[in-house]
């Protein structure tokens, strides 16, 4: 556990420190109550041993005993009622402080993380310091003062050898308890391992559900998750034989110590030395200091486990963003939404670029076009202007302020994105098209959607804009979810938009409707448009054709057309397959 993370604890405890306090009140008094409880045991026994003295028994022993293990069990509630608070605003703290970490690490980490297996790692790791936390208060803090108490009892009542074979039978449960729970980490670390990854398994499945129906390959995603978990079970079984031993172990040395004591006791009662009453004691002490050890053993076991389930969740709070948002960093002063491109360059992989030597600039209330074949870094352009990733050459410029040495959220918020693939909330279409501007009022989501042509479609809907659209919007039409991407841009009304294949999902007549929306959207807005469709985009002031990472032309449509470039041989193509499609068919 790092600095960062033992700070964050000590911070969360220091809040409820009276609660704890009270917590450890509690507890101290119960044990005390438990170890009493023995006492007066004996004493009664002692007591109904002589027929004789029956009549002078006297009743407060019997009551006290009664009310001695009533108090046990209600001091330990007490504990665990004041402790709970702090268990779950701990859980939920870790919880808190993770989602927020998830959102601020970049683009580069959601890339590559699977969202199935990231899950159970959260969720294990969040009970597991759930469980660390009570440990030290609640087992052993609570059993060495038991055994502490009962060792105190026996050293000043009975022999010394009833102490010794106590403490030799503590130092043998913890050696075997230390070197046999070492091995089974391995173990458990592996069945965490093959969790993780039946479940990424099983999400990534679940996420690709048409495709796997369209190629009819139900078996093979059966049979692919089947050798998981055969993985994930033989790994279990290894787990469990480890913890049969353990236990088995753990048994033997318990057994083996409480025989040692009543042998004792039994000889010295057979001697004269001590009474029943006496044997009773020692004999229910005995039990007494074996189950808080084998609590112990059991504690040290499932502490082990859960520092191993919460090791991923530390790993993860250690992930570093890529571009950090951090509150001392300088916010974007927008103004008419300026945006220049100075030499950038950009790649994943050094041996592969992206972006080579790449300068625009898109005046403010302009609209810009960015063309070319797939991979040529179209979109690219915007994840950089976005600040969801750094240039590794170059800078870019809004308003004449350098973006990487601005807050990457009020970059963000200066800009207003409709994405290719349109991923919605598993929550209402209100929910959706009003996220553009938290706070919106009903009629500004009901004017957006009409802007965006969707709200005479919503309308018709039995529940209107409280419609559940489902996960990632399953329930609606690529086109539908567009038109909504369209809604939330207009809504948002930033400085700057992205048009990233904004109409791509739309039919003809749609897609003319909305793009004279975009058009008056656009106007007196600087605007950035990726598009594979160069009919989408022939009145734009400027295009840009990219090929291999590099500005091939730029120009507008018709001076474009006249060069006979790149664009003009795209543009041929894209017409030819226009007219093919429409053709009638002999």
């Amino acid at each position: 556990m790092n600095k960062k993370i033992a700070a964050d604890i000590r911070h969360v405890l220091s809040m409820y420190r009276w609660r704890i306090l009270a917590a450890l009140l509690c507890l101290v008094t119960a044990k005390v109550a438990t170890v009493a409880v023995p006492l007066v045991l004996k004493r009664i026994i002692d007591a109904l041993s002589h027929p004789d003295q029956l009549s002078r028994l006297p009743l407060y022993l019997l009551a006290g005993y009664a009310l001695l293990r009533f108090l046990s069990t209600l001091f330990n509630e007490l504990r665990d009622l004041l402790f709970v608070r702090v268990t779950l605003r701990t859980v939920a703290t870790y919880a808190e402080k993770t989602f927020a970490h998830l959102h601020a690490l970049g683009a580069a980490f959601h890339a590559k993380r699977q969202i199935g297996g990231l899950l159970p790692d959260i969720d294990r790791g969040t009970s597991g310091i759930a469980f660390l936390l009570g440990v030290g208060l609640f087992t052993i803090v609570p059993t060495l003062i038991e055994i502490g108490l009962v060792l105190a009892i026996m050293l000043t009542r009975y022999s010394a050898w009833y102490a010794a074979i106590i403490v030799l039978m503590f130092v043998a449960y913890t050696v075997f308890t230390l070197l046999f729970t070492a091995r089974r980490v391995l173990y458990q670390r592996r069945v965490n391992k093959l969790d993780s990854g039946a479940k990424s398994q099983l999400a990534d499945s679940l996420i690709n559900y048409d495709t796997i129906k369209f190629f009819a390959n139900e078996a093979l995603e059966t049979a692919r998750f089947r050798t998981l978990m055969q993985g994930w079970t033989e790994a279990g079984m290894g787990n469990q034989r480890a913890l049969f031993t353990l236990h088995v172990g753990q048994s033997l040395v318990i057994g083996a110590g409480v025989a040692a004591i009543m042998l004792l006791a039994g000889d010295e009662v057979w001697r004269g030395g001590i009474s029943v009453g006496d044997l009773v004691l020692v004999n229910a002490y005995a039990l007494q200091v074996c189950l808080p050890l084998n609590a112990l053993g059991f504690v040290y076991r499932e502490a082990r486990d859960a520092w191993v389930n919460a090791e991923r969740l530390f790993q993860l709070l250690r992930e570093q963003p890529d571009l950090p948002d951090s509150p001392s960093l300088p916010r974007l002063q927008a103004g008419g939404g300026d945006v220049v491109f100075e030499h950038v360059s950009f790649h994943y992989d050094p041996a592969r670029p992206i972006l080579r030597d790449v300068s625009l600039r898109i005046a403010p209330g302009r609209t810009v076009a960015v063309v070319g074949r797939s991979g040529s870094g179209k979109s690219t352009l915007a994840r950089l202007l976005l600040r969801l990733y750094a240039p590794t050459g170059g800078r870019i410029l809004i308003d004449g302020q350098d973006i990487a040495q601005l807050s990457p959220g009020s970059v963000r918020e200066a800009i207003g994105v409709v994405p290719q693939e349109t991923a919605l909330f598993n929550d209402t279409i209100g929910y959706n098209i009003a996220y553009g501007r938290v706070g919106s009022t009903f009629e500004q989501i009901v004017a957006a959607s009409k802007a965006a042509h969707i709200h005479e479609l919503i309308a018709a809907l039995p529940d209107q804009y409280d419609t559940a659209v489902g996960e990632r919007g399953v329930k609606l039409s690529g086109g539908e979810k567009q038109r909504i991407a369209i809604a939330r841009a207009i809504l948002k009304s930033p400085a700057i938009l992205i048009f990233d294949e904004a109409t791509s999902a739309l039919d003809s007549d749609s897609e003319h409707a909305i793009e004279q929306e975009l058009d008056r959207l656009s106007r007196n807005r600087t605007t950035l448009i990726i598009a594979h469709r160069l009919s989408t985009i022939v009145r734009a002031h400027e295009i840009i054709v990219m090929d291999r990472g590099r500005i091939a032309e730029q120009g507008s449509h018709k001076e474009l057309l006249r060069r006979g470039g790149l664009y003009a041989h795209l543009w041929l193509l894209q017409q030819r397959d226009a007219e093919t499609l429409h053709r009638p068919s002999s």
